[in-house]
């Protein structure tokens, strides 16, 4: 594995921590519900994976919710109005986010696998710094801890699809090409990052943001609903660019080993 490879960078929430990404989803839709509007699932994840501020803005700016904006407070949303949401997301995320910190099936002993191959862990995300000093502690009490994390906020606020939070790993877990490095991520934005980035990239479907399921609802489908959310997941992966998809974390290990 190490012929190729010297280190993989994953994201967070969806990816190696809860399953499902649903923290942000939640603190989402509560935000905008202050003011009057309700967006639905499938609203609130399309931009998954990006800075939060440019998450709230990317969705004022949806067509719907927008005249739903405008029809509630009688004119368009402005750059005050993501603003605003934002400073009501982040409170509720921060007072949920310890809760969501425990690492998905199979994380752990990948990570370990992939250490033991002499990989480095790095990883990006799209939440803040100080969201980041709640979940980074609290995962590494359930077993996850990557040797290197960033957030926005340490790329002078250029979160996904921009590749600088990726540079950054490759910097500091001292990375001699980017083809030696590895991106999985559970979003459209994660694939975006990686493939801007010039790293191999590969999207994690069970538990994703883009799966939308909890573990519940997940492992109460029939098999047959199993693989058409597999299979739409995977889908979606592929046409953003994806080089290679994993329903599971445990997958990730023997994919670079084949590939190396």
């Amino acid at each position: 594995m190490t012929k190729r490879f010297e280190a993989v960078i994953f994201d967070w929430a969806g990816t190696t921590v809860d399953y499902g990404c649903f923290a942000p989803v939640k603190a989402f839709q509560e935000a905008f519900k202050e003011f009057g509007v309700e967006p639905t699932m499938a609203e609130t994840r399309k931009p998954m994976g990006m800075l939060k501020h440019d998450h709230i803005e990317t969705m004022l700016h949806m067509d719907r919710i927008a005249r739903a904006w405008e029809d509630k407070h009688g004119a368009a949303p402005t750059d005050a109005d993501t603003d605003a949401v934002c400073a009501h997301f982040e409170p509720k995320l921060l007072s949920i986010l310890d809760g969501f910190a425990d690492p998905k099936p199979g994380v752990i002993d990948a990570v370990a696998e992939l250490r033991a191959e002499g990989l480095k862990i790095g990883s990006t995300t799209g939440y803040t710094d100080r969201m980041m000093e709640i979940v980074v502690p609290k995962a590494a009490e359930n077993g996850y801890a990557p040797d290197f994390w960033i957030s926005p906020d340490g790329t002078n606020g250029f979160g996904r699809p921009y590749p600088y939070m990726v540079f950054r790993n490759l910097e500091k877990l001292g990375v001699t090409d980017v083809r030696r490095a590895v991106k999985v991520g559970d979003t459209l934005s994660d694939i975006r990052e990686g493939k801007n980035a010039g790293v191999f990239t590969v999207g994690v479907t069970e538990g994703s943001s883009q799966m939308a399921l909890s573990q519940d609802e997940f492992e109460a489908l029939s098999d047959q609903d199993k693989a058409k959310a597999r299979t739409a997941a995977r889908d979606a992966f592929v046409a953003a660019g994806a080089d290679a998809v994993i329903d599971t974390m445990a997958e990730l290990p023997t994919l670079l080993k084949q590939i190396a």
